[in-house]
């Protein structure tokens, strides 16, 4: 049953970029490039442009320089997608975080695989790959849906087809645009996570929002807390009498594993230790999701 669930997880994420790779006619672009094949090829990483559709605004340069690492080491394993351009050059379509840690790491060629498509695919490709990762902050994926629903016309259920993601995910990620843009910085600097967010989003104002986002950031409260702190301002008669504390604070350690493990994983990880003693909790949110992780744990 295992097996079954994971084909069709599998098949499910492969509708994203397959779906959005199709064959047209060399023609379609005038460039001396050799046809596409589906094979890697070699290109030069000077004579890439990047993708001018990145959805993608932040990029982790110690994450980078881990992967410039292992580029070193290994080569880089999964090609990434280009499309020839007329001058001669290539532009990236998807792949940025592999060619920019190869130049990080000296490389002077990269293997990519060439696509010819039309603007409105590489940019319809670049915000699906991406979806499909787990390393856009909460901000960036809102964003990523908003313009797949505005210059795409998708629906929340074809969003949700394309990204391998839950429809109710996708909605729960575009209700993070109506947050004030000064919550919107603080969820993308990574002050208040996206669960944070949800619970702040049952406020009506933008002036309540702001400073219980404030409050939320300035005590470390949880997410628990904060909904607690919320029901509390909607329904002051029922709030606790005591005051909020903030949680101990997590060891610089112990939250570099966490984020390693959650990296590693794609699902949420929290780890409780006690000198050195403890345990590690994983959560998923569907059966697919668990199928994965116990692949994973498991070596299969």
């Amino acid at each position: 049953m295992t097996n079954l669930a994971t084909d069709t997880r599998r098949r499910a994420l492969g509708k994203g970029l397959d779906s959005l790779l199709p064959r047209v006619p060399a023609t379609a672009v005038a460039t001396p490039a050799e046809p596409e094949s589906g094979k890697p090829r070699e290109i030069p990483v000077d004579q890439i442009d990047p993708n001018p559709y990145q959805t993608r605004s932040h990029v982790d340069q110690g994450q980078l320089a881990e992967l410039a690492a292992s580029i070193t080491a290994n080569g880089v394993v999964q090609p990434i997608l280009v499309r020839p351009q007329a001058s001669g050059r290539f532009q990236l379509i998807a792949g940025e975080r592999r060619w920019r840690a190869s130049q990080l790491a000296g490389k002077l060629t990269i293997p990519a695989i060439l696509r010819q498509v039309s603007d409105e695919q590489a940019m319809e490709i670049t915000i699906v790959e991406n979806l499909q990762r787990a390393d856009l902050n909460p901000m960036e994926q809102a964003r990523a849906f908003e313009r797949l629903a505005r210059e795409f016309h998708m629906t929340q259920e074809q969003m949700a087809v394309r990204t391998g993601k839950d429809r109710a995910t996708v909605a729960n990620f575009l209700r993070l645009l109506r947050l004030p843009a000064s919550v919107q910085a603080r969820v993308e600097a990574g002050d208040i996570s996206f669960g944070h967010a949800k619970a702040l989003l049952a406020l009506e104002h933008a002036e309540e929002i702001e400073k219980a986002a404030q409050r939320v950031a300035s005590l470390s409260l949880s997410v628990r807390q904060t909904e607690n702190y919320v029901q509390g301002l909607i329904h002051p008669e029922k709030a606790a009498k005591k005051e909020l504390k903030p949680e101990p604070p997590i060891d610089p350690n112990v939250r570099e594993v966490q984020e390693r493990l959650q990296r590693a994983l794609g699902l949420k990880v929290h780890i409780e230790d006690h000198n050195g003693r403890g345990k590690v909790i994983i959560e998923y949110a569907k059966l697919e999701d668990f199928d994965t992780l116990l692949e994973n744990l498991a070596g299969e």
